[in-house]
């Protein structure tokens, strides 16, 4: 096996997470892919696994999107 390209800039982060689960308020730390902001778009987080440890595949749709105190996006 080998690498032939470096397809993009993410940065692997350890993120403690918030979910909502069976009506409580969980949190617990879960690897991430951090996505830098590009376009209009700021800084997002991917979850890679589930707050119960199993992985994930990199899937945009989870894409969690960072705001600062005034509620606007971003910039990692």
């Amino acid at each position: 096996m080998r690498v032939k390209n470096i397809l993009s800039d993410i940065t692997l982060v350890i993120a403690d997470l918030e979910v909502h689960l069976n009506g409580e308020l969980r949190s617990s730390p879960t690897l991430c892919a951090l996505l830098p902001a590009s376009g209009n778009q700021g800084a997002r987080v991917v979850p890679l696994n589930t707050p119960d440890g199993r992985p994930i595949l990199l899937n945009m749709g989870n894409a969690i999107a960072l705001e600062d105190a005034d509620g606007g996006p971003l910039q990692a």
